[in-house]
Formats: C-alpha cells, structure tokens, sequence
C-alpha cells in the first residue's frame, strides 16, 4: 500500500503534465494548447481532442496494457525517506520554484537543475571549482569526517542499498537536497555493486577505470564525482567521459578530483589544510577520481580511448537508446569487447524499448534485467511525452 506522503506527492508537483498530443504529426493538425484529454484505461497518454484520440486508439491499444501496469509503480518510484519536498507539495511547484525556496535556483552547480536555464549555453562553463552552495551540515563536504581525515567517519561496512542507508552513513539530514546531484556517482557506485554482486566485473584492488558514456547536464556538474572517493575509498579511479555533447574545446581535458565538493562556509574545516593533509594516499600517492573527457561517439573514438585506458565497466546514464541511432554502432563495439555496460534511462517504456534494441543488435538477452535504481533522482522529470513515472536515471539494465 501506498503512503501517505507518496499519494499526496502525486497530487503536487512531484507529478506533471504531458507536453504534447499523443496523435501529434498522425494526422490533422493538433488543437492549440496543451493535452488535456488523458487515456481512460492507461490515463499515461494525452490528447489534444475527442478526434484525435480516436483516431489514434488502433496504434495506442497495442501499447496501453502496458502503460497501464507502468502506471501501477507510481507509488514505488515515488517512495523516497527525503523531507526537503513535503513543505511545498501542495503548491504545484516546478523545479524552478523549487530551488528558489531553496535558494539555489542558478547558483552554481544547480543551474542545469533548473527548468528555465539552457544547458547548450551553459555548456561553455564546466563546474569544476563551484561549492554546493550549502551550509557544512547539508553536505559531504569535509566536516562529514573526522577532524583529522576527509575521510567519512565510518568505512562502508556493506553496500549501500538505498537513499537512506547513504544519508545515514554520511551524517545527512533527509532535508539535504544533495541527492538531486549525488545520483550520478551513487549511479556509479550502484552499477559496479551488481556487477561485483553477478561475478560480471573482476576483482578491483588498487585502480577502477570506466568509460561513462553519453555525458550531459553531469558536464556541468563534475565536482560531484569527488564522493566516489569515499565509496571507493583507497581506489584510484579513471573515468573517461565520451560524447558529443563534450565541448569542443574540453576535448582530450583531463580534470583531477583529490578531495570532496566543500561547502558554502569559509571557516569549515573542508576549507583548511587540515583536509588537504589528511586526504587518501595509495602507495604514497594522492588518492584521486581522474576524469578525462572526450568528444565525439564511442565506436568512432575508441581506440585513441582504449590506449590509454582499458575499462572494467561501462556505463551510459540516460542513454536513450531507443532514440538514437548512433547506439547501435556502440552496443556492437561493447559486445565485441566483452566488457560489462550497464545503461540507465528516464522512464520504464524507455528501457523497454532499450532492451528489445540491444537484443536485436547482440542477439543476447540482457546481462542485467530491467530494474528500478534506488539511487535515481528524486525529482520528478518535468513536461515528459507522456505522464509514466519519470526520473533522472530511474530504471538500469545491462548487457
């Protein structure tokens, strides 16, 4: 059953409006102004009028059982411990409202959270040097650890599983907003669990290299990738980011993490020698997460790539594979190589899609069935197509 706070989440704006008539470009020209006629059976698709959405039910009706049960997981997908939303789920608020409540709205790394900013502009800026623009007590920054280590306060004794056990072993409030940034190395971290889990990936020790393919809005945010210094503590890790949304003249950069994201405070200890003495050292070296970001697809720039670095695993955040035609080129690449690649997308229907495309290209099953990340982001994707439960990084599958 449901909560109580997952069903009022879907009354607020956890919940959105579909963007356009599900007919649209089918036929006749849609009606000004937005869908509003929703499906009766599925209720995830919209129309724009009565005709419309006749005309459209022999192409719908192969899809809408499926929706249907998609629809059913609303609850699941919305089911988060955070308390930084309840306060406002009664007001409709976008993302933009939001952050503005908050005070973060275009504040350095959460611009690209932000619903009115332009990320093809914003591009041009790689948040390597920002803050998270919260107080010590919000973040993981250095003051998450002890007074003599910017190491957290306890090593990971199991894996984490969920939002929460991550919150509770890094002293967070459930009223931190950071998850809304986290999700792309607690995506990571997640990823390389199950492989370990399956027996997919070899043993790492010392070094963890992993081609991250298909970079966005994390572009914009790299400084967030400092928190795999604590989920993999004493592990050198490389991280080769490739994909053309990569700047032009970002192309080959190399950025160097060594210490975590610090905070919006001058006289926290994350700003004082005492982190940067006490940080991780392997070997006698500076333990530290490599980035290096490349533009351009995969298949096409692989081999400059794999000179330099060889991968355990392979990831594609939000890949939509089912979209882009340029994946099956990358998907034959991967299977050839041999190597693990675990793919995550916005919605359920998306990953469908994804698998039956990767089964087509390989001729294989799935390496890893589709399934819901407990580290996706907890805020709903605004002005999706259609109204299924949708989220930064919500559902992973693997080959």
């Amino acid at each position: 059953m449901a909560s109580s706070a997952s069903a009022e989440r879907r009354k607020g704006w956890w919940w959105r409006r579909a963007t356009e008539c599900a007919a649209r470009g089918s036929g006749t020209p849609c009606a000004p102004g937005p869908p509003t006629r929703r499906c009766g059976l599925c209720g995830a698709v919209a129309y724009c009028s009565t005709a419309h959405q006749i005309s459209h039910w022999t192409y719908h009706k192969k899809e809408c059982t499926r929706l249907e049960e998609q629809m059913r997981h609303v609850d699941i997908l919305s089911d988060f411990p955070f308390t930084f939303f309840i306060e406002d789920i009664n007001q409709q608020e976008s993302r933009c409202s939001f952050f503005t409540s908050k005070g973060l709205h275009q504040i350095g790394l959460w611009k690209s959270e932000c619903s009115c900013g332009s990320l093809a502009v914003s591009m041009n800026e790689l948040w390597l040097n920002d803050n998270w623009s919260l107080p010590s007590s919000l973040c993981p920054c250095a003051a998450s650890a002890t007074q003599l280590s910017t190491e957290p306060k306890s090593q990971l004794s199991s894996c984490l599983s969920c939002w929460e056990d991550y919150y509770q072993w890094r002293c967070l409030p459930l009223d931190s907003p950071v998850a809304l940034l986290l999700h792309w190395p607690l995506t990571v971290y997640h990823c390389f669990q199950l492989l370990a889990a399956q027996g997919s990936i070899s043993e790492v020790k010392d070094e963890l290299n992993i081609h991250y393919l298909g970079p966005e809005k994390e572009l914009l945010q790299l400084g967030v990738f400092g928190e795999l210094l604590a989920l993999f503590s004493g592990v050198q890790i490389h991280m080769d980011l490739v994909g053309p949304a990569v700047p032009q003249f970002r192309d080959g950069k190399t950025v160097s993490l060594c210490k975590y994201l610090p905070c919006a405070e001058q006289d926290c200890i994350c700003k004082s020698s005492c982190a940067d003495s006490g940080a991780r050292r392997l070997n006698g070296k500076c333990v530290t997460v490599h980035i290096k970001l490349h533009k351009g697809f995969y298949h096409d720039i692989r081999r400059n790539i794999l000179k330099d670095s060889y991968p355990h695993l392979i990831i594609a955040p939000n890949a939509g594979v089912a979209a882009y035609s340029s994946w099956s080129p990358t998907i034959e690449l991967i299977k050839e190589m041999g190597i693990p690649a675990i793919f995550t997308d916005f919605c359920e229907e998306a990953a469908n899609l994804a698998a039956d495309c990767i089964s087509t290209v390989t001729s294989l099953p799935l390496r890893l069935p589709i399934q819901i990340n407990p580290f996706r982001q907890p805020m709903v994707v605004e002005d999706s197509a259609i109204y299924v439960p949708c989220y930064s990084n919500c559902f992973l599958f693997g080959m």
